[in-house]
């Protein structure tokens, strides 16, 4: 096996940890990292990648975002919705601490999931 792709399915498999992390732990982000994942998958092994595309988290969190450049709004609604819930209770927890720096730098990470589902990720409309 060559070297390059020797390199795609260990970067691939990081990526596809780290997203999978990123689905129960809102400060990484899901979606980019399982595009990573795709494409390195994609330019590695065919066997890798068609079991990637055929698992239920491709198909849940991936799928329509790379068919048709979106999501549908009950899934942006959800992300939206689990990232502000955990994102805000850590941003109490350290508030109540009065660690107001790790307040901040959540805050703005949190700002920065909301702009990117509300204005960089297409709605689909359901059928």
């Amino acid at each position: 096996m060559k070297i390059g792709k020797i390199i795609f399915i260990v970067i691939g498999c990081i990526c596809l940890a780290l997203g999978s992390i990123g689905i129960v732990l809102p400060i990484l982000p899901t979606v980019p990292f399982y595009l990573v994942t795709a494409f390195c998958f994609a330019n590695s092994s065919e066997r890798l990648h068609t079991w990637f595309i055929n698992t239920g988290v491709y198909k849940k969190h991936l799928q329509s975002y790379v068919e048709k450049r979106g999501m549908l709004l009950k899934t942006k609604i959800g992300i939206i919705t689990a990232v502000t819930l955990l994102m805000g209770f850590g941003i109490f927890m350290m508030a109540r601490k009065g660690i107001w720096i790790p307040c901040i730098i959540l805050a703005v990470v949190w700002v920065c999931h909301i702009v990117y589902f509300v204005f960089g990720v297409g709605t689909i409309k359901e059928k």
